[in-house]
C-alpha cells in the first residue's frame, strides 16, 4: 500500500510502501509520550525504507536508549517516523503523520504499559491486548499470521 504523508505545515511530505498498514499498535513509553504526544502514547506503523521518498528537511534526535532516530519537522515538530539501524530495511512512520486514509485494525496492542504516565486510561474492551514491554510477535509476523499483509 501507497502511504502519503506530512508535517503540520507541509514542509516535510514523505511516501513509501508498506505492506502492515495497520495503526494497532499504541507505545506508551516514555520516549513516544513525550516526542509525539497525543493520548499519552503513539502510534506508528511500518514500511519499506528502501522506498522512502521525501521532499523536505526533517530533523533528528536520537533517545538515549535504543538505536532510534526520530524524525520530526524542524519548523512545526511534527513527529513524522523512526528509523533503527538494528532494522534497517524498516521505517516506522506515525499514523499521525499519515495522510493516506489507513485501514482500520481489528484489535489493538498497548504496549510498554510499564511505562506508562499514572494519569493514562488505558482501553480494556475484548479488542485491546496489554503488554507491559513489547509483545514477542513482530509487526509483520503479526500481519502475516491475519493475513493482514497488502
Amino acid at each position: 500500500m501507497q502511504l502519503k504523508g506530512s508535517c503540520h505545515c507541509g514542509a516535510v511530505r514523505f511516501s513509501l510502501e508498506s505492506e502492515t498498514p495497520y495503526p494497532y499498535m499504541h507505545c506508551y513509553c516514555s520516549i513516544c509520550r513525550k516526542t509525539a504526544g497525543g493520548g499519552g502514547y503513539a502510534i506508528n506503523i511500518m514500511g519499506l525504507a528502501r522506498t522512502v521518498k521525501k521532499r523536505g528537511r526533517s530533523r533528528v534526535y536520537r533517545a538515549t536508549r535504543g538505536g532510534g532516530e526520530r524524525h520530526f519537522c524542524p519548523k512545526c515538530g511534527s513527529a513524522l517516523w523512526v528509523w533503527d539501524r538494528r532494522w534497517p530495511e524498516w521505517i516506522y512512520p506515525f499514523a499521525s503523520a499519515i495522510d493516506t486514509p489507513l485501514p482500520v485494525p481489528k484489535e489493538r496492542q498497548h504496549v510498554l504499559l510499564g511505562s506508562k504516565a499514572n494519569w493514562i486510561s488505558v482501553p480494556k474492551g475484548r479488542r485491546d491486548k496489554r503488554f507491559r514491554e513489547y509483545p514477542r510477535e513482530a509487526i509483520v509476523d503479526r500481519h502475516r499470521k491475519r493475513g493482514l499483509m497488502r
